[in-house]
Parts: C-alpha cells; structure tokens; sequence
C-alpha cells in the first residue's frame, strides 16, 4: 500500500508533460473488459490495472498504477462508481490527458440502479450485450485517433458481441422455469438477468464491500428450497464462504445444492486466455450456468473455446 508521500510523489508524475507518442500509443484502461474491448478496436496492445481475480470495488492504485497511468496516452476507465477508490486520481489525469469513463456516457433510461438508491446506477453493464455494443460506441471516437481502422474494427467486434448475446439466449432458454434463478456472491448480475430473462439473486449488495447478513441468508435459503434449484455459484473475484452458508442452510431442510461453478463477475479469466476475453467470459458464465440450472449447453462453449490453454 502506498503511503501518503509516496503517492504524492507519483502524484507529480501525472502532472509532468510528455512528448507526443511515437510508433506505439501507451492505452490504459482500469478493468480487462475495457482493455480487451480496447484492444479489439485498436489491434495495439492495452494495459488493464485491475487484473483476473482482482475486485474493482475495493481496488486502490497502486505504485505500478501509478506509473502506467502517468506514462499513458489515453485512459479509459469504467465509471458508474465501479472504480470508486479511483475517482480522484482520474479527476486529477484527466485535466492532463485524455481520459473517457465508458460507461457514464449510456443513457440512464436504460441503467438498472436499486429503489432504495436510485442516483446510484448499477456498474456491471458488461454483462447485457447490448449494452457492451453501445459502450464500445462511446469508445470508438475516443480511439480513433490511435489506429487507422477503429471504425471498421468496431463493426467487427459488436457483431462478435452480437453473436455472444444470441448463443446466450439459446442455451439459457432451455433452463427449465423453476430454475430459473441465478444466485451469486454478490449482486453484480442483474444486468445479465435482464438481458436472459433469468431472476438474479445476489448475497452482498452491488459492491462487494458490503456485508451478507443472517436474514439474508435465511431469505435466499428458503428460496433455494421452495423452488428446489439445483445450484448456486461462486465469483472468480470474490470469497465463497456466504455461498458455502447457503448450501449448508439447504442441506439442514432437506435441499441437496451445489457449487454450479465459478463465474467471472468483475474480472475476466487469465490474460492470454479465451475466458480472458469478453467473448470468453460470457461464454463461460453462459455455458456454466445453463448446464448447472438444468439447460443444455456445449461442454466447451460456443466456439469450443472453453478451457482450452492460452
């Protein structure tokens, strides 16, 4: 953890001037979604702060964080709080280099946000195609000027996109509709839902700096139990152990559940990876869930793609 002088002092370099970039742009983004997105665009390489496993909600920069972003040419990040701990820092790079939160520029008619906070949209947007496709919109004009081809390049990629989304809503279709619940660590799904058409559970909040506490579990273990689901699922960026409470409590009624699987929520997979990408991820959760819920999906995915070696 950097201490207070040391962050001024990295602090500075933001504010240093630098030379207009040579053969190869330095592109930074915060998350991996909106690196691989960014990547896809440009064809350049893209350095994601927030790696595989790691939580955006609770992510505070880093020395190395701090040296990339000083040294980039462009900054994308995602906005909508998602990156909380790293608002300042963007304010401060932002009057100094061109930076864009992708996900601020959506419509709010089409954010999903709580009753209870309503001025709080929910970050997870990557998980709705098309809601991915119009943040990719937002991006390309941002990108342009780093790559020849970013617009032809776009089209190519939202109809990837595109494509994801309609393999999605074949295979999850066919979760029988009592199934048809979605239970994670936290609640970073409901975008997802809203997209399939599934009922999405989450035992923490939005972020994952809040707390599960005992009703909640109660609530979602009766729920398990009267629909008889078979499944829950864990997150690649998040601690199991309020999952492990749920399928304890099922069990003492007389529920068998199961780990359905892990799911990449705020992070990707590895880098280098097919579940590394958008495409991947959504595969994976797609697949995983649909096959745990009782649906039938391809054991490798869409593309044959999943778990295969990088």
């Amino acid at each position: 953890m950097l201490n207070r002088r040391s962050m001024l002092g990295l602090m500075a370099a933001l504010a240093a001037p630098r030379l207009a970039f040579a053969a190869q742009p330095a592109l930074v983004a915060t998350t991996g979604m909106i690196a691989d997105a960014a990547r896809a665009l440009t064809g350049l390489p893209v350095t994601a702060l927030i790696g595989p496993g790691m939580d955006p909600h609770g992510h505070r920069p880093t020395r190395s964080d701090i040296v990339a972003l000083s040294r980039a040419d462009a900054v994308l990040w995602h906005g909508l709080n998602l990156e909380a701990q790293l608002k300042g820092l963007m304010a401060d790079l932002a009057t100094k280099t061109p930076v864009l939160a992708v996900a601020d520029a959506l419509p709010a008619d089409l954010l999903l946000a709580k009753p209870d906070h309503p001025d709080r949209p929910d970050p997870h947007i990557w998980f709705d195609p098309d809601l991915w496709a119009q943040a990719t919109v937002t991006m390309e004009p941002f990108l342009a000027g780093f790559a020849p081809d970013v617009a032809e390049r776009a089209t190519a990629y939202r109809a990837e996109v595109a494509r994801m989304g309609a393999y999605g809503r074949s295979v999850l279709d066919t979760i029988p509709p009592q199934s048809r619940l979605l239970i994670t660590a936290h609640d970073a799904f409901a975008y997802f839902g809203r997209a399939y058409g599934i009922e999405v559970q989450g035992v923490q909040g939005i972020s994952t700096e809040s707390e599960a506490g005992l009703s909640r579990i109660t609530e979602l273990v009766d729920l398990l139990v009267a629909r008889k689901v078979p499944a829950v699922f864990v997150e690649s960026s998040v601690s199991d152990r309020a999952l492990r409470a749920l399928i304890e409590g099922a069990a003492a009624k007389g529920h068998s559940v199961r780990i359905g699987g892990e799911l990449f929520s705020d992070a990707m997979g590895a880098e280098g990876t097919y579940e590394g990408t958008w495409v991947g991820m959504m595969d994976h959760n797609a697949t995983a869930i649909a096959r745990a819920l009782g649906g039938t999906a391809p054991e490798r995915g869409a593309n044959g793609l999943l778990g295969a070696a990088g």
